[in-house]
């Protein structure tokens, strides 16, 4: 019973549920080397989510996680059509990302402005950079480097290094929100910001650090974005700052802040990542991937209404009893 009441456990087996009907139909998907692949698929999704989830936990949100990827993935290309070496231009884009959340958290922080109005601007301008920057041209895979394209792709142990990129990141926000005062503070902040004032806890330092860490993320998967899929251009990444938000709701990640694991936000990143990749295997159309991240949010904030809520009757009942 109690494992039932863990949203990891009902989300697991939710994953494994989804395997398993798929496999009932193209056991192919379920092959080791095709989940591996899975996996890798969704290491952007991965990446950003974990962003997103420290911010989420301070009582914000991101919107422009996927107009920074775009603006640093560009970044990256040019630096490297320029000539630049490949582990200055992975510094350059983490930092570039870094600078971008800071201006966010920045504009939260010292002026008080709502995440979420703060975001919707800095989106539009991050993608307007891209424009003035090149134009509206494209950057083809023929102007980009073979090392560059070659690194997120490369295999080792079976699995390419943007793989191992998102594990190792995985790990390292994983011993961030568990082991560290940044960490507690996230979580402090969001679950009750008078209260973390009080223990000494700056609500607003507290939720720029998120933004950074955010920004930091995503500045890394433009990045191997871009690499990856040998194309850099203004739209790049449309739209993707909503499956960033799904995957942290659908994992347990409390959109009023406070409550959610590391585990849960990478397996809601696996859910939708295995959707993505099975809708065209099972021969329905990529379009209605959008339809069913929304019904899944819905879901998700429903079962955490429901949860939240329950409580509360227990309490009134009581106190009827009593009267």
């Amino acid at each position: 019973m109690n494992l039932l009441k863990s949203r990891e456990a009902i989300l697991a087996l939710a994953i494994l549920g989804l395997l398993a009907l798929i496999a009932s139909r193209f056991p192919g998907f379920v092959a080791p080397a095709n989940l591996a692949a899975v996996f890798t698929d969704s290491s952007p999704l991965i990446l950003l989510a974990l962003g997103q989830m420290a911010v989420i936990l301070t009582k914000c949100i991101d919107l422009s996680v996927a107009a920074n990827l775009a603006l640093c993935g560009m970044v990256a290309a040019l630096m490297n059509g320029a000539g630049i070496p490949l582990p200055l231009i992975l510094i350059a884009v983490i930092a570039l990302g870094a600078a971008l959340g800071a201006f966010n958290g920045m504009l939260v922080w010292t002026l008080g402005i709502p995440s979420i109005v703060v975001t919707l601007g800095t989106m539009t301008i991050y993608r307007g950079v891209i424009f003035l920057l090149t134009g509206g041209a494209w950057i083809n895979a023929h102007q980009m480097s073979p090392a560059f394209k070659a690194f997120p792709r490369t295999v080792i142990a079976g699995l390419p290094v943007m793989a191992w990129i998102a594990i190792a990141i995985i790990a390292a926000v994983a011993l961030l929100m568990m082991r560290t005062p940044l960490g507690r503070a996230f979580y402090a902040v969001g679950g009750n910001p008078h209260a973390a004032v009080y223990t000494g806890i700056s609500v607003g330092r507290t939720q720029f650090a998120a933004f950074v860490l955010a920004g930091a993320l995503a500045g890394l998967t433009g990045y191997l974005w871009v690499a990856r899929y040998a194309v850099a251009y203004v739209d790049i990444a449309g739209g993707f700052e909503l499956d960033v938000v799904a995957a942290c709701v659908i994992g347990g990640i409390a959109i009023a802040g406070g409550a959610g694991t590391v585990a849960g936000c990478v397996m809601g990143a696996l859910f939708l990542g295995i959707i993505k990749n099975a809708l065209p295997v099972v021969g329905i159309s990529p379009f209605w991937q959008m339809a069913i991240s929304g019904a899944a949010i819905l879901i998700a904030i429903a079962f955490n209404a429901q949860s939240q809520r329950a409580p509360g009757r227990i309490i009134l009942k009581r106190a009827e009893h009593r009267t």
